[in-house]
């Protein structure tokens, strides 16, 4: 019987070990993401909160209803979006003061065909908390303000949760490293003079 060259077996078992505990570990992230979007789904039926000050990263209040003083506009960005009726067009968000210090908070003002900036100076404004990329959270204004239409409101059902299509991933690498692997020590054993 010819001998498995113990090194490369060593490096290889390692990376398939690697493999197998990345798909292990998308499978446990899998579960931890349906509690966290069951969480959201019945965000809405719960009571408003007091807009947070400084949003915690790992405990966001995505999906709960909230307001927010908008003492002033500092600054708009517009980016491109759909209406609550399906149409394209901009979403027009409005960097609020909302005290004397603090991160302030980003309000969805609403939906319109064109990027212009709105014609709204601040207020009050009442709405659903979504996820922001720039700043972690914002406000969905509903009913939209300064005479915009409602943009489509968020849901928790566009947050992605493809973990298990990860975990598969991860498992069929370790798979077919191993069959590879396999096969060139075979080949190996094969052809080499004894």
């Amino acid at each position: 019987m010819k001998k498995v060259p113990f090194w490369p077996t060593v490096i290889v078992g390692l990376a398939i070990a690697v493999m197998i505990g990345l798909g292990i570990w998308q499978v446990q992230r899998m579960t931890w993401k349906e509690a966290l979007l069951a969480e959201y789904a019945g965000a809405a039926n719960r009571p408003a909160i007091t807009w947070p000050a400084v949003p915690d990263p790992d405990a966001l209040p995505l999906y709960r209803t909230s307001s927010v003083n908008c003492l002033e506009v500092t600054g708009w960005r517009s980016s491109s979006g759909r209406s609550a009726r399906g149409q394209a067009g901009w979403v027009h968000i409005a960097s609020c003061r909302t005290g004397a210090e603090g991160p302030g908070a980003q309000v969805v003002a609403g939906w319109s065909v064109r990027p212009d900036n709105p014609d709204w100076a601040g207020g009050m404004a009442s709405g659903i908390i979504a996820p922001d990329s720039v700043h972690l959270i914002r406000l969905i204004a509903a009913p939209p303000v300064a005479g915009l239409d409602a943009v489509q409101p968020p849901s928790p059902e566009d947050i992605p949760n493809n973990h298990w299509a990860y975990a598969v991933q991860w498992f069929l690498f370790a798979g077919i490293a191993a069959v590879i692997y396999a096969m060139a020590v075979a080949r190996r054993a094969r052809t080499r003079p004894d």
